[in-house]
């Protein structure tokens, strides 16, 4: 099977769907809005602005900003789970080791693209980090089930229980490690360079996959990716 041609962070993900009511708009602008400037930056009414809806339209929906602040980050935890776990399944099929890796090689894609703003979840949980924080709590609630997603992946793979949970962990650090050296250092191969580390983890951990972790130019990885399309959040 040959390997899998590079893409862009938008064929890869893909695309929310249209707006089609106020509130739908009011979010969508929201996220668009927060992602590239802060919550903090972003006042409602460039929010309502974005959206081409009224005030009345806005407090028919929201009671106040930070209702708003938290419905957007929801709204992006609920698509960027399904798209990231959608792009996964493309390049890695139903196989979980594989899927593990596959989960870098679209991080690295990602990275690669010339408007990286980091990941909206962190980035939500630096800007608030007060863990009793509504808008905090919505961001942490996105990263913790990507963790048990992960620690999910190592049991289909064969892991025991408990050694599962130390495997999510360990995995999880690495990828947000390499979201801060992407992010602080503008290392644009961050991804690849935990690639070691990774593949040293899942022959640790889930010795019956140690298949996935051969060559890294076998089937189902994508090439070393060229700068694409603007991401829609990040993970």
């Amino acid at each position: 099977m040959p390997a899998v041609r590079a893409k862009t962070v938008s064929e890869l993900l893909g695309l929310p769907d249209p707006p089609r009511t106020g509130r739908e708009r009011l979010v969508a602008a929201a996220i668009e809005l927060f992602y590239r400037h802060g919550f903090g930056a972003v006042g409602i009414d460039q929010v309502i602005a974005t959206a081409g809806v009224t005030k009345t339209t806005f407090y028919k929906h929201f009671e106040s900003k930070d209702e708003l602040m938290v419905a957007a980050v929801q709204r992006r935890d609920e698509w960027e789970s399904l798209a990231w776990d959608r792009a996964v399944r493309k390049l890695a099929g139903d196989d979980p080791a594989r899927q593990l890796l596959a989960m870098l090689d679209v991080m690295d894609i990602w990275f690669n693209d010339p408007e990286f703003l980091g990941c909206m979840f962190m980035n939500t949980a630096a800007e608030f980090p007060n863990p009793h924080d509504p808008v905090h709590q919505a961001a942490a609630a996105h990263r913790k089930r990507t963790r048990d997603h992960f620690r999910d992946l190592a049991q289909a793979a064969g892991a025991e229980a408990t050694p599962s949970e130390v495997f999510a962990d360990c995995y999880t650090a690495i990828l947000e490690g390499a979201l801060i050296v992407r992010q602080t250092q503008g290392r644009n191969d961050a991804a690849r360079v935990m690639r070691p580390a990774v593949e040293q983890l899942i022959r640790a951990y889930l010795p019956k996959a140690a298949f996935a972790t051969r060559a890294a130019k076998g089937p189902g990885v994508v090439p070393q990716p060229k700068a694409g399309a603007r991401p829609r959040g990040g993970r």
